[in-house]
């Protein structure tokens, strides 16, 4: 069993608020940023925020764009993802907007909370008690159960808290909004706790985005190294691939002067593009950058193809001038009877990395096929 990935968002006021202290919801974010959050959602397989966001906003928390919404459907997925919320007291109106729009919600409380909720939500939620206490780890493995690759929390303050406290976030989308707040009674993106590292901890700053009248960051917040924090990164997007009984799912991201530069994923333009044929078909040929840039896969980059007019990824590498592959697991021979893309590359002299300890998550969206 796989814990979801998981990734924070959050807008931010200058000063560092989520919200005023009036009675009305502070917008701090303008219509493309709100855009970028449903895009965000629309990729992810479950959102989660707390109970005290539910009773202060009453959200419904869907993704409201139509096309996102029958993207998800055609790839297999249900329409809307699964919505999750926490709360220990079990104190949450049956009458709130969160359960009465979009598909599938489930609430982890404590036992004391359960017994509140059980006759509450009958019906249209799915209760699950963590104990005397909320365990986030276990809240995590239980969604991980549900099939959730990737988990959006969307706040307020105590999620987040929790989450980074317990060193259990991998990704950080920071907004941040033009517009000081300046009201110590407002809350806070993150409230006071012992943060894994304290300020001795320097997270890694991935991306920096203009979006709106907002910047938006993205922070990795692993202190995995950089082969293994971006292979994670390859094996999320696989998780984006239409299904397929014919292939596999398979996820790319080339990587320059430790940014990410490209990334794709099997079937994301056509179904016979690959993942590395995608990212790489998203850069110019002559990209000065691809000479000194990582290529991550999740899979062995092909050798032949069934379609004559495709080149075999290996060689659409070797025309870039990429040095360097990272892989986590070898093609069986489901498809193809002998791939050879490891030892083709590394005899042109390309590094080939294989990272043995990712394959498990890396094949985790193939188990329906063959992997003989």
């Amino acid at each position: 069993m796989t814990r979801p990935y998981v990734l924070l968002s959050v807008a931010v006021s200058l000063d560092g608020y989520i919200d005023d202290a009036g009675p009305d919801r502070l917008r701090l974010s303008d219509s493309a940023d709100f855009d970028r959050v449903d895009r965000v959602r629309a990729e992810s397989d479950a959102i989660l925020v707390g109970a005290e966001t539910l009773r202060r906003d009453n959200p419904r928390l869907l993704v409201n764009n139509a096309e996102r919404r029958a993207a998800r459907v055609a790839a297999g997925k249900p329409e809307y993802p699964l919505k999750v919320t926490v709360t220990a007291r079990g104190d949450l109106d049956r009458e709130l907007n969160f359960w009465h729009h979009g598909g599938a919600k489930v609430v982890y409380t404590t036992d004391s909370g359960a017994a509140r909720l059980a006759d509450r939500l009958v019906g249209i939620a799915d209760v699950v008690t963590l104990g005397a206490e909320i365990e986030f780890g276990a809240l995590l493995d239980d969604l991980g159960r549900r099939g959730v690759g990737r988990l959006m929390v969307e706040g307020g303050t105590g999620m987040h808290t929790a989450f980074l406290a317990a060193d259990l976030a991998d990704e950080l989308h920071l907004a941040v909004a033009p517009i000081v707040v300046g009201d110590s009674a407002a809350p806070r993106f993150l409230a006071d706790a012992r943060f894994a590292g304290g300020s001795t901890r320097r997270r890694t700053l991935a991306d920096v985005e203009r979006v709106g009248d907002m910047a938006v960051l993205r922070y990795l917040l692993r202190p995995d190294d950089p082969d293994h924090r971006f292979l994670r990164r390859a094996i999320e997007l696989a998780r984006q691939c239409p299904p397929s009984d014919t292939a596999f799912s398979v996820g790319a991201v080339i990587v320059a002067d430790g940014v990410e530069i490209a990334t794709g994923y099997s079937r994301e333009t056509d179904e016979k593009v690959h993942a590395e044929e995608s990212a790489l078909n998203k850069l110019p040929a002559d990209d000065p950058r691809l000479a000194a840039a990582t290529l991550y896969s999740t899979l062995e980059p092909c050798s032949q193809r069934a379609t004559a007019t495709r080149l075999p990824c290996t060689d659409r590498i070797l025309r870039a001038g990429i040095p360097r592959v990272v892989i986590a697991w070898r093609e069986p021979t489901t498809f193809v009877v002998n791939c050879v893309g490891v030892e083709n590359l590394r005899q042109h002299g390309i590094e080939v990395i294989e990272l043995p300890e990712l394959a498990d998550e890396a094949m985790s969206m193939n188990r329906h096929l063959d992997l003989a």
